[in-house]
């Protein structure tokens, strides 16, 4: 578990250690902070990101008045110890204009993941009326199924050479593999440990 202590302040400008914060489901950058000592420990004490405003010069818990709060899933000190990077879940818009992050990168950035955590869900809820849940209620061979179709149309769009129908198939793949990739128990985060291996 990391500590304040842990980190180098005197690399920190007002002695303020920088926070980056980014969604522990889809890795999308959500925002930036401060913490001084008092800050950091209530982060740990109540798993919500609570930061030290310059401006104010008091604390402040994000989302102690919209209800969009930050809970922290993991937190890493970078190779210098003067930065923490927290991986928390988002309840809500982060940035206060109704937007995902305070950051105006792509709207779809992360949403594999964001959809895998849907599909998870799901699968938990098992919601009627839900495609997905008719998909687990048939079971993996039909998930199967509906995976090779949508290879063979990806692959039968990419020999025609049609680029928009092959985005389509392909977006159906992608959607009923995670689908069977949860019903065997594994994730995005299991196939890249794979890849990982492989490239070394």
């Amino acid at each position: 578990m990391l500590a304040f202590d842990d980190f180098n302040l005197e690399k920190c400008a007002d002695g303020l250690l920088p926070v980056i914060v980014q969604d522990a489901a889809t890795l999308k950058v959500l925002m930036l902070g401060y913490m001084n000592r008092e800050a950091f420990d209530r982060t740990v004490a109540e798993g919500r990101v609570t930061f030290f405003s310059r401006t104010r010069s008091t604390l402040w818990t994000k989302g102690e008045t919209s209800g969009n709060y930050l809970l922290v899933k993991q937190m890493y000190a970078d190779c210098d110890s003067d930065t923490l990077l927290i991986q928390a879940e988002p309840i809500g818009p982060t940035c206060h204009r109704g937007t995902p992050s305070c950051f105006d990168t792509p709207e779809s950035e992360g949403f594999i993941r964001h959809l895998q955590q849907v599909v998870q869900q799901r699968h938990r809820d098992m919601p009627e009326g839900s495609y997905t849940t008719k998909l687990f209620i048939k079971g993996v061979k039909k998930i199967a199924q509906k995976v090779g179709e949508e290879a063979v149309e990806s692959v039968v769009e990419a020999v025609d050479g049609n680029r928009d129908r092959f985005i389509y198939e392909a977006s159906d793949m992608i959607y009923h593999l995670l689908v069977l990739m949860e019903q065997m128990g594994c994730s995005i985060e299991d196939m890249e440990r794979e890849l990982a291996l492989r490239h070394k």
